[in-house]
């Protein structure tokens, strides 16, 4: 595809950054190889302890479009609020108007040169697109596999924001399940977000590595709940962990009891009342999908991502 032809709009790069060290120049070297590079890249350190803040600021001092800001936070940090509030801060050092495109990207992904200008083109064929990403591959125990996500979802590692959209959904929400928040929003105001198979990058640091498998299928169960999930399917994500989670049956377990304790405690919502029935309809139609083309071939194009 032409760069030419596209006409590529100004897009600009927000990366939080905690402890990346094993992964970062992988990242760094992939976004400088970019077909059509970003007019800034902020990458903010969140109280790193490694080598991460000399390897970034080695990289900024060879190319200008790229700023490092440093944000004090001790301690080992967590899915949701803290990324967020990190984010906030790169936010903050740029002016909405003087971009058409934000991207939240982690410095744990290797993306191909012409990520983000076969991106910038699916936004460009459809006005109302708002959110988009392409899938990641994580490595297994047999090489490297497509995680899968429901057709609306685009990946929180590299997610792409039209700036108009971003205004209108009041930017990321401080909390877990900010990712799928966005994409509830946005689908209310009007807008599409998906992600493309065709476009694939590589996530280095598989999902949930950072706070174990029990953590994240605690975090699963919550962010269902904040993000105005029903009972009905709840119990089928239950079910599916049960069996097929790590680790099975306490997977499972541990995502009804992430739910159960938000919901027990009277914890606010995210989202609003439309906003929730939206959600919960976008799960309802997910169910008819996996009915029409059976269990088995469900589970085997849904996976281990259940949004």
């Amino acid at each position: 595809m032409s760069v030419d032809r596209l006409q590529p709009s100004r897009y600009v790069i927000i990366s939080p950054v905690k402890d990346e060290e094993r992964f970062i120049e992988r990242t760094l070297e992939s976004v400088a190889n970019q077909t059509i590079r970003p007019q800034q890249w902020i990458i903010v350190d969140d109280g790193s302890t490694d080598e991460s803040p000399a390897i970034v600021a080695r990289f900024s001092q060879q190319h200008e479009w790229v700023q490092v800001v440093t944000r004090s936070a001790g301690g080992h940090r967590k899915p949701g609020s803290p990324v967020i509030a990190a984010f906030n801060t790169g936010l903050e050092r740029i002016e909405a108007s003087d971009c058409d495109f934000i991207v939240k990207l982690d410095c744990d992904v290797v993306l191909p040169a012409d990520y983000f200008e076969r991106i910038l083109a699916e936004f460009v064929k459809n006005p109302r697109l708002g959110i988009a990403s392409g899938v990641y591959r994580e490595e297994g125990v047999s090489g490297w596999r497509i995680v899968p996500m429901p057709e609306y979802h685009a990946a929180g590692a590299s997610k792409v924001v039209r700036a108009t959209c971003f205004a209108e959904i009041g930017g990321f929400v401080r909390d877990r399940g900010w990712d799928t928040v966005d994409e509830i929003r946005a689908q209310v105001r009007g807008w599409d977000t998906r992600h493309f198979e065709g476009v694939q990058f590589l996530h280095l640091k598989p999902e949930g590595s950072a706070i174990g498998s029990s953590g994240t299928n605690l975090m699963h169960g919550e962010v269902y709940y904040l993000t105005g999930g029903g009972m009905a399917f709840l119990l089928l994500k239950v079910a599916h962990r049960v069996v097929t989670g790590a680790p099975p049956v306490l997977g499972g377990l541990a995502l009804l009891w992430g739910y159960l304790r938000l919901r027990l405690s009277g914890q606010d919502r995210l989202v609003d009342a439309e906003e929730a029935r939206h959600y919960r309809r976008l799960l309802t139609s997910r169910l008819r999908t996996r009915w029409r083309v059976g269990p088995w071939r469900a589970n085997a194009t849904e996976g281990r991502v259940l949004k």
